[in-house]
């Protein structure tokens, strides 16, 4: 698996991005049935959407790891270089986090990966941060080594207990063009992990934090980004083909159909939050509750590593009651025993779902049968959608199939453009 990049003369470019399902990815695990996948994707939804709910009680401590990011429950994978020499690396792809991160020798306590650990010793480029260093002042979870030299080392715990320490450097972060012609960033902020734990796959070495924090990738890559990525997820029964991730002038979102709801600000400023004002199915809407409250502003998380939509019991029963109206086919259980609502349906007969839209400030966004259903069983369908159990509501990446999903961090928007992402790389 290679990292298929294209770039374009004002700098901007494209990654391709592997879901961790695909025959294509190093996760991809070929006993497995089509139900264990999906079974364990919406596992890591549910797991994912718990640790994004605990953000607002985390404390942070010098002593031991402190700030929320998520472990191995990201569902796109990326490959990039970093040092110089370059050494390829598999990150998870991660709009949730802000920190690239990698496993680094000497590692003391890393969990096991089968490519071997990179080795800054190894790299021309590499640079320990000082911990007077004004970058190293930008993670609040950091510490410092006295003992070698007063060097900036970080501290990131997960919810689940997974944890990665180690150290702040520069580095250089390269990546490769279809043709040959690579893009470098050099002095890129990273964590070399030197003590890394938990549930890490050992086919992946870190996490590429692409959050709306200071720290993260795209903020890092300064005028060539200017602050926009985009990505185009294809649907799960194409999930042989790849994805796209755009970088710059490619990310920017324009044409028939686009539309654009503001970002807003909370902290920390990790998480990508926009206003949900209401939801609905067919002709009936219904509308998100508390819109009146300071929060209702940034009522949802638009997030790439969440498999499901989750939102408030209230809402979720609203959208779930009309469904069952318009929907003339028998009930089904979930035989994966996770989802809400399902339906039974005839074999080779392709089901429809009614109109669902949800209503962002700004945004209408028409949601198509592969985003709201997913099939369970050769004969059941279930909602995408569940009834979040912590405080805090997600779109989840099902949601944002077969979407050009535009982030521009400088402006403070969210774009959506309907796209046929499995034949977007012929069009770019």
């Amino acid at each position: 698996m290679t990292n298929s990049v294209e770039l374009v003369p004002d700098g901007s470019f494209s990654v391709e991005l592997i879901h961790r399902d695909s025959p294509r990815s190093p996760l991809y695990d070929p006993a497995a049935t089509q139900d264990q996948r999906l079974r364990n994707a919406l596992a890591r939804s549910l797991s994912r959407a718990t640790r994004l709910g605990q953000t607002d009680t985390l404390h942070i401590a010098v002593e031991e790891p402190a700030a929320e990011i998520f472990s191995n429950n990201g569902e796109y994978l990326m490959n990039i270089s970093i040092g110089t020499p370059p050494v390829k690396i598999v990150g998870v792809m991660d709009t949730g986090s802000d920190l690239f991160w990698t496993q680094c020798m000497p590692c003391d306590g890393c969990y096991e990966q089968i490519n071997p650990l990179f080795d800054p010793q190894e790299s021309s480029s590499y640079r320990d941060l000082p911990c007077t260093s004004s970058k190293c002042k930008l993670l609040p979870q950091t510490g410092c080594d006295h003992v070698r030299g007063q060097i900036c080392q970080y501290h990131y715990s997960y919810g689940d207990k997974s944890f990665t320490n180690g150290n702040i450097a520069t580095e250089t972060v390269t990546l490769n063009s279809i043709s040959g012609q690579p893009i470098s960033f050099p002095h890129t902020l990273f964590g070399c992990g030197h003590h890394n734990r938990g549930t890490f796959g050992d086919k992946t070495s870190g996490i590429i934090g692409l959050g709306g924090g200071a720290i993260s990738l795209v903020s890092q890559m300064g005028e060539t980004a200017g602050g926009k990525f985009s990505y185009c997820l294809v649907p799960l029964s194409q999930s042989e083909k790849s994805s796209q991730l755009n970088f710059g002038s490619r990310a920017e979102v324009t044409g028939p159909g686009a539309v654009s709801t503001p970002l807003v600000q909370k902290s920390p400023k990790t998480f990508y939050h926009i206003t949900l004002e209401g939801v609905s199915v067919g002709s009936s809407r219904f509308e998100f509750s508390d819109l009146d409250s300071p929060t209702s502003k940034r009522n949802i998380v638009i997030d790439s590593g969440t498999t499901l939509t989750l939102l408030p019991e209230d809402l979720y029963k609203a959208i779930e009651t009309a469904l069952v109206k318009l929907i003339k086919l028998e009930k089904a259980s979930d035989p994966l025993d996770i989802l809400n609502l399902c339906f039974k349906t005839v074999e080779d007969t392709e089901f429809e779902a009614p109109n669902i839209t949800f209503h962002f400030t700004g945004a209408d966004v028409k949601l198509g049968t592969l985003n709201t259903f997913i099939r369970v069983a050769e004969d059941v369908v279930c909602l995408s959608f569940k009834p979040s159990d912590v405080d805090v509501s997600l779109f989840g990446n099902i949601a944002q199939m077969n979407f050009l999903v535009g982030y521009d961090t400088q402006e403070r928007s969210i774009s959506f453009m309907p796209t046929d992402c499995s034949n977007l790389q012929d069009t770019l």
